[in-house]
């Protein structure tokens, strides 16, 4: 329980950094967009935006599952305290990063003409495609950077590094398009903002990490014997993650022939508030990725079983109220940011964040655990099961139903891998989720959701003032439900507050509502 506390610990601390990170960049980079909105025209945004889907094809080839693999042996060998070896790593990884980056990117600087003009049917987007080739080399470098800050639990530097990525972009491009530069503006301040961001990780990565790691002056170079045990690793994550973009792009080319433009502006408006569980669901399967890498299965079984339940189960204490909050208050979020006119997202929302709540039976932390494992040829399975059920899915569903269909085929394709994926952690390692505590937690989200909605059908205000008391009523609800079903316990709250300790003035806020629940746990 003390390993287990101290994992926590050192999780809950790098959540709440990433958390910080993500949402601050985010924020940043919505205020550059809206900027750039306004002083840029609309076919030169929409010249700008069809500029960057090559570099965004091209990175999604580039990885090879290195940037995994950094992160899983800088952690489990930092665990085992061999300095040699994680420097190996980080080696390795850079060399591949920077070699197959750079090659892309000059194989897709010479197609840009081509592709302009044979592709896209545009040759004035030629030299736009050619600038924003250099991205693909830049986030290289920026990605295996911040691989090795995660695998060494150094989230505040992957947070500094997306924020530095964020400011340099909310800036650059608005400023060169108001400079008359158009499209090419909003192009180059895009490629700056990464290889700014690239040069400053890299300066951080060596600063922070690689001047600390101990080792010896051997002549025998393993980088080569390094490169290909994680190229081992990483291929399999890699064609999951080609899988996974795969399908969205496949599901996005039905819905741009089945479904209407103002379906799926209203989809698109539904997705831009479902990102706000991203920023629990991200930091929690990322920290958790490095945590279960430092797990020795062959003799630490009972911690790993421990380790899976308990972060299940915190992990749904917050991502399972989070989605019921954005269901039921779906119409006050919607029409308070985006106005009345969006009548379909409310509906699009609700149901679109329905999947974040499988993470009762550990959804969100299968995937972290199969590759903090190793176990990634088994993840890759279970992607190419994803697959087989996602595409009839998605010719059956979303001719038929539009939007709705294709929300549900995203929903359901991964649910037959999900289970599978549970059955094999069950059957290898004897690891499962407490579901007695999985159900009381949904439970408790649901009486808090039923509150919310009857409470919030006797007041008629603005959409804004519903929002607010909305939440009022769901936070207060869930506090009190939640200990007094039993969904939350006296040991949980304890670990809680000893896991978020580390965080100093947000800790003592957190303990304010860990308390209150703490003594209506205590009740009779």
């Amino acid at each position: 329980m003390e390993k287990i506390l101290k994992m926590g610990k050192t999780s809950a601390i790098g959540s709440f950094q990433l958390f910080i990170g993500q949402a601050a960049s985010t924020i940043i980079m919505a205020v550059g967009a809206v900027i750039l909105a306004r002083l840029i025209t609309p076919e030169e945004y929409g010249l700008y935006s069809i500029a960057l889907i090559p570099s965004y094809m091209a990175i999604l080839f580039r990885d090879w599952g290195i940037n995994s693999a950094i992160t899983k042996y800088t952690a489990s060998l930092r665990a085992q305290k061999t300095g040699e070896e994680t420097f190996e790593v980080i080696k390795a990884g850079l060399i591949f990063e920077i070699t197959v980056g750079f090659l892309l990117s000059l194989v897709l600087a010479s197609l840009s003409g081509f592709i302009a003009s044979v592709i896209f049917n545009r040759p004035e987007s030629a030299p736009l495609i050619a600038v924003a080739s250099i991205t693909v080399f830049a986030t290289a470098l920026q990605t295996a950077t911040q691989s090795t800050f995660i695998g060494f639990e150094r989230m505040e530097l992957n947070s500094l590094t997306n924020i530095c990525q964020a400011t340099i972009k909310s800036v650059a491009a608005p400023l060169l398009v108001f400079l008359g530069f158009g499209a090419m503006g909003a192009t180059l301040g895009y490629t700056v903002s990464f290889i700014a961001s690239a040069i400053i990780a890299l300066a951080i990565l060596y600063l922070t990490i690689i001047r600390g790691i101990k080792r010896t002056n051997t002549k025998k170079s393993k980088t080569s014997k390094t490169l290909r045990e994680m190229l081992r690793y990483g291929v399999p994550l890699s064609i999951s993650s080609i899988i996974g973009g795969f399908l969205t792009q496949f599901y996005a080319f039905l819905m741009a022939i089945y479904c209407s433009d103002a379906a799926v502006g209203n989809y698109q408006v539904a997705t831009q508030f479902a990102t706000i569980l991203t920023f629990f669901t991200i930091p929690i399967s990322t920290v958790l990725f490095p945590a279960f890498s430092k797990i020795n299965t062959e003799n630490e079984n009972e911690l790993l079983q421990s380790a899976f339940a308990s972060s299940i189960k915190y992990a749904s204490l917050i991502i399972v109220p989070a989605a019921m909050v954005l269901m039921v208050l779906s119409k006050p979020m919607v029409t308070t940011l985006f106005g009345e006119k969006w009548t379909q997202a409310p509906f699009f929302l609700t149901l679109y964040v329905i999947s974040n709540l499988f993470v009762i039976f550990g959804h969100i932390i299968l995937g972290s655990l199969l590759a903090g494992l190793g176990e990634t040829k088994t993840q890759m399975k279970l992607s190419l099961i994803t697959l087989t059920f996602g595409i009839p899915l998605a010719f059956l569903l979303i001719p038929s139903a539009g939007i709705v269909g294709l929300i549900l085929t995203s929903i359901t394709s991964g649910i037959p891998s999900m289970f599978l994926g549970l059955y094999w952690i069950w059957k290898s390692y004897k690891a499962k989720s407490d579901f007695k505590s999985s159900v009381k937690i949904l439970m408790a989200s649901a009486v808090a959701a039923a509150t919310t909605y009857l409470t919030l059908n006797f007041i008629a205000f603005a959409d804004w003032v519903e929002l607010a008391c909305g939440l009022a009523t769901f936070l207060a609800t869930y506090l009190i439900t939640a200990p007094l079903i039993g969904a939350i316990n006296t040991s949980d709250i304890k670990n809680l507050k000893t896991m978020f300790s580390g965080l100093r003035i947000i800790s003592k806020l957190l303990n304010i509502p860990l308390n209150v629940m703490e003594k209506l746990a205590k009740s009779p």
